[in-house]
This record gives C-alpha cells, sequence and structure tokens, in this order.
C-alpha cells in the first residue's frame, strides 16, 4: 500500500487560500491573494529538497489542476520543479467536460473516497497532493491521508479557506520532521494516526 501525502502552504493562522497570486483564488471575497511571496523562494528550495527530491504520483482539484496545467507545462525542463510535476502521473478530482490535456493526467468522477482508497492500494510511489483545498477537505474527512507536509508562514491572515476548516472527528498526529528556512516560514511534517 503506497501513502497519500498533503503538501501545504498556509499562514499561522491555518490559511491556506491563494498563497502566491494575488488572483490565484478569489471566492468568499478573499482579496489576500500572493500572502507567502515574501518567502517564496526559500521556500520552494526547501520543497524541493524535502518533498519533491523523489518520485510521486499527483493528486489535484480541478481547480488546482485548471492553476498548475497551463503553467507548468509551457515552463522548460530546467525548472526543476516544473520538470517533476511534467512528470508525474496526475489524478484530477473533477466533473470537467474538457479533455485533460497536461501530459499523464487522469480524470477521477463519482465516489472520490472510494477511487482514491484504490490508488492507494496500488503499486505505485508516494501520492502528493498540492493545495487543492476541496480535495484536501475530503481526504481529512474520509481518513486517507497518512502524511501532511505544511509550511506555515509568517503572516496572519483573519480570513480565508483553512485547512481544517471541514474537519468532522480530531486527527492525532505525530510530528517527524521541521526546520526553518531563513525567511521565517517554519516546515513540519506530520504523520496521521488514525
Amino acid at each position: 500500500m503506497r501513502k497519500l501525502a498533503l503538501l501545504i502552504f498556509q499562514s499561522v493562522d491555518g490559511v491556506m487560500q491563494a498563497p502566491s497570486q494575488p488572483d490565484e483564488d478569489v471566492s468568499g471575497g478573499f482579496e489576500l491573494g500572493g500572502w507567502a511571496n515574501p518567502c517564496w523562494g526559500d521556500v520552494m528550495e526547501q520543497v524541493t529538497q524535502e518533498a519533491m527530491a523523489e518520485s510521486y504520483d499527483l493528486l489535484l482539484g480541478g481547480y488546482t489542476y485548471d492553476l498548475f496545467a497551463p503553467h507548468f507545462s509551457q515552463a522548460g525542463d530546467d525548472n526543476p520543479v516544473a520538470a517533476k510535476l511534467n512528470q508525474a502521473k496526475k489524478y484530477v478530482a473533477t466533473s470537467r467536460a474538457e479533455p485533460l490535456d497536461w501530459n499523464n493526467s487522469t480524470q477521477l468522477t463519482g465516489d472520490l473516497a472510494q477511487q482514491i482508497a484504490e490508488l492507494k492500494q496500488a503499486d505505485g510511489p508516494l501520492i502528493q497532493v498540492h493545495g487543492s483545498w476541496q480535495l484536501v477537505q475530503l481526504l481529512l474527512q474520509a481518513k486517507l491521508v497518512d502524511e501532511l507536509r505544511v509550511w506555515t508562514f509568517p503572516v496572519a491572515l483573519g480570513s480565508g479557506k483553512r485547512l481544517f476548516e471541514q474537519l468532522n472527528a480530531p486527527v492525532e498526529l505525530q510530528l517527524s520532521k521541521t526546520a526553518q528556512t531563513p525567511s521565517g516560514a517554519v516546515m513540519t511534517f506530520y504523520q496521521t494516526k488514525y
């Protein structure tokens, strides 16, 4: 059985909405997009070393896929993040009618929790989820998350979509790794204990 890990960027108060761009996700009237930019370079260097060095399959929600696909599919393989994402097998939880044109992409529809549980039972590398707030809520509720890879940025936002916003039961976590970037973001890896 392979594991599933969340890769999350959040503020000190748990907001994970729109960390990198002002217009990334303005749902709910969110106007604070791009809040992670002061630490972005340091964090991405650490993410590349700590969470993207080994092979993994990628699991994305439809909205995150629509943000990632045009950007990374056009980026050259000299960009290590783009190269890793372009090579990964991508599973996309979406009800869209249009085909998924980013290479190695497969659409998931219907009972997502069951399909993802079946993916975890199959042979293959780690399944890693990037962003994908709505999908993250489903995965946490269905107890399908094995590891949280969280980068907490030194900013409090007050409003926005929070990592554990729709948690329906406590989740016990065991800290497995921590480090700080020069700009003050903190990396914490947790194993879930269901």
